[in-house]
Parts: structure tokens; sequence; C-alpha cells
């Protein structure tokens, strides 16, 4: 396989392989800190609008880690037209990590000079169904990890200790923890090693209700750690991206790491 690079530069790689960048991908959770045992609801889509409902994420890997490490009940899977929708128990005290991580693959190609592409997870499917004719392939790794933090009475760590698989978070600060006004702590890993430099950009919910995204961005320090002061009460949607060529599949020269969180923020 000819090289990723060399045919194309990285950055429009980036952008042509990831379409939805325009869009945000994002989970809502009905509530993120309640003081009873109950069900909630989480909504996951594909949108311009920050939590405006446009087109459903799929959510049929959706993971929830209980408050001891366990696998939380998940219930009414569902994917309609504009968002994807499921069920979480809240049963047991402490926090709860909803996570949907999704490696997948992102494939362009030409025939007779017009380009394609496919996406997938069955990369060997993928790559076993090009047209005998297919030139200047290329196939790139895409790893998505959206997730949301939500906490029945008194909030614990233990749902929300790294993978160490992919970009993540790792919570200084407890995500169930966010004041208006105040700064919170938070470390970049990829792979469970710290990431320095990376932008983390933030947006505040509610942009179908004002001019302007109003959205800022903060960097990581050489020890990964980024500090964000929130700037009011609300629901933030916050995205991290890199890249690098840590693949797992051979063919693949590129890996793309996306986070994708959705906190909320509360009044002091």
């Amino acid at each position: 396989m000819r090289s990723l690079i060399k045919h194309l530069g990285l950055a429009t790689l980036l952008a042509t392989a990831m379409p939805a960048q325009a869009h945000k991908l994002w989970l809502l959770p009905s509530h993120t800190a309640v003081s009873e045992p109950q069900w909630i609801t989480v909504d996951a889509s594909i949108s311009n609008e920050i939590f405006g409902f446009e087109r459903a994420y799929p959510v049929d890997g959706v993971e929830v880690t209980g408050p001891d490490g366990k696998p939380a009940a998940v219930d009414h899977v569902t994917q309609m037209h504009t968002r994807s929708v499921f069920d979480v128990e809240l049963e047991q005290e402490g926090s709860y990590r909803i996570a949907v991580a999704k490696p997948g693959y992102f494939l362009m190609y030409e025939v007779d000079g017009e380009r394609k592409r496919g996406r997938g997870n069955d990369v060997d499917k993928m790559l076993a169904e090009l047209p005998k004719n297919a030139s200047n392939v290329k196939l790139m790794e895409v790893h998505n990890r959206l997730e949301t933090f939500v906490t029945l009475g008194a909030p614990n760590k233990t749902a929300l200790e790294p993978t160490g698989k992919g970009l993540e978070l790792e919570m200084l600060t407890h995500p169930n923890d966010l004041y208006a006004g105040e700064t919170t702590r938070w470390r970049l890993l990829v792979d469970g090693k710290p990431a320095p430099e990376l932008k983390v950009e933030l947006v505040p919910g509610g942009t179908r209700y004002r001019d302007s995204q109003e959205d800022w961005s903060v960097t990581s320090d050489k020890k990964g750690v980024v500090e964000i002061t929130w700037p009011s009460a609300g629901r933030y949607f916050l995205e991290i991206g890199t890249s690098d060529n840590k693949t797992v599949h051979k063919k693949a020269e590129q890996r793309r790491l996306q986070y994708l969180g959705t906190f909320e923020v509360l009044p002091m």
C-alpha cells in the first residue's frame, strides 16, 4: 500500500476521513447527579448544534461502568432517525462512566480516476471487497471515545479509572463536581501515558439561542494536565483530537484519536 502521507497531506486526509468534524458527536444524559436509585435516559446524536438532534449516532457498543467497576444495567437501546437512546439503571451509590468507544476504519481509493471511500469495523472484509482496479488505496484507523458521567449519591472514582487505550481523560477533578467560576484539572492520556501540548476545545450548550459558539480552548502542559475554568453553569461539550502511527492493523499507516465528552457545571 502506498504511503498515506505521500499521496495526501495529513490535514487533508483528516478533513476527508472525518467529514463529521463540522458536526459533533455527543452523549447527553437526562441527569448527571441524582439522590435516589432510578433509571436515567441518555441520547446520542451527531449535529452542528451542540445537543440538538440531527442524525442518530449508533450506540450498540455502549458500555456503562458502575461504582464498583462492574458493568451496569442498560435497557431500551434504540436508534431513531435523529438520535439514539438508551436507559441506564442507577442502583448502587457512586459514580458511573457511560461510554461509547468505537474503533473503526476509513478507506479511500480511486477507480478509473473517481474517488471512492468507505467506513467499517471489519477492515479485512473492506480490503477484500476492493475492486481489482482500485488504486491509491489509503487506510486510516479511527478511534472515537464518547463519554459522560453520572453520580448517585456520594461520588467515587472507581469507574473513572482510565482504560489505557486510546485518548482519555484522567479525572483529577471529579466530573460530577464541577462549579461555575471554579477551575477543573484533568490529565490527557494517550494509551495510558500523559499527552502534552494537546488542544482541548470546549463549547457550552444552547448554541441555538446565541449568535456565536462562545467556544474556547486550553492546551495540556508538559505533564498532560489541562486547567479549565468554567464561565457559567450549564452543560458543556468537550473535544480533543490527535493522530499518530500506532495502528493495530499493519496496512493502516495513521491512527486518528478523538475524545468527546459531555459535562454539567453547577452554579455556586
